[in-house]
């Protein structure tokens, strides 16, 4: 299914968790010129469809570009007319995301909330290093709070390990988990909570910033511990500097969508 949630036939679809991926495809070809004067939206049905030229416009899919609430609709269409002389899908997160959705997710969501699962069931918070005691220390202090929630707002219970040995989950934990994302199977939400998940790789994070639980800014942090650790210690280069940052925008792109579509409080959450 992760498939699915890729750039779909080879990059021609706007959408795709990895942002160094689409960066590759779209270094391959020169980006479209832009073709419209004008991006808006209009009613459609319950929804709002993105307009461009007062025509509406298409997932690569061919289906029409139309979300159930006029705040997400007016996402997307924001990203259109902030192109300029090219349109760059780099630039677009959450048109990228929403063409997932639409055309991938929509297909198959009960495929995409397994996989949510499965990055549960060896989720990022649930292995700590066993030293220095600096980093032991600093994962504790980002990461319990968000297992404390688990146990308290979900009723689900995490085993923790040191280092990367495998340690199994309670199948009811995730039989909880499962339960909880059954009741968000709209394509828009599960494509926005898998990016989440696959960029921080927690489940545990995207869901604690779904429910208000915990801000987009900390919990990006905190799917960082480890990284930053390094980077003190260790330094890191422009390039790597400039995919991180590629990978926020992304997430926080999930992060609006949500509050967006008014399934998730706001969270302060900026590009």
């Amino acid at each position: 299914m992760r498939e699915i949630l890729s750039d779909l036939e080879a990059g021609r679809q706007l959408s795709g968790p990895d942002p160094v991926r689409r960066a590759q495809v779209q270094l391959k070809a020169p980006l479209p010129k832009r073709f419209y004067r004008d991006a808006g939206l209009a009613a459609a049905g319950e929804g709002f469809a993105v307009h461009l030229d007062g025509k509406p416009a298409r997932t690569p899919g061919k289906l029409p570009l139309a979300l159930p609430s006029e705040a997400a609709a007016a996402l997307v269409a924001a990203e259109f007319a902030a192109q300029e002389d090219v349109v760059d899908p780099v630039a677009m997160p959450v048109l990228r995301l929403v063409n997932t959705a639409l055309d991938g997710v929509a297909a198959d969501p009960q495929a995409v909330l397994e996989d949510i699962l499965r990055f549960a069931a060896s989720d990022l918070l649930c292995y700590r290093a066993d030293g220095p005691q600096g980093l032991v220390d600093r994962q504790n202090r980002h990461w319990d709070p968000v297992l404390d929630w688990v146990r308290v707002a979900l009723g689900a219970r995490f085993n923790l390990a040191e280092g990367v040995v495998h340690v199994a989950q309670p199948r009811e934990s995730i039989a909880v988990l499962g339960a909880h994302l059954a009741r968000r199977r709209e394509p828009l939400v599960l494509a926005a909570l898998h990016l989440m998940t696959s960029l921080t790789g927690s489940a545990l994070l995207a869901l604690a910033v779904e429910q208000g639980g915990l801000g987009a800014e900390d919990a990006w942090t905190a799917a960082h511990v480890d990284e930053d650790w390094q980077i003190e210690h260790w330094g890191q280069d422009a390039e790597a500097v400039a995919r991180r940052a590629q990978r926020k925008r992304d997430f926080m792109a999930a992060v609006r969508l949500l509050e967006a579509l008014g399934a998730s409080p706001p969270s302060g959450a900026s590009a």
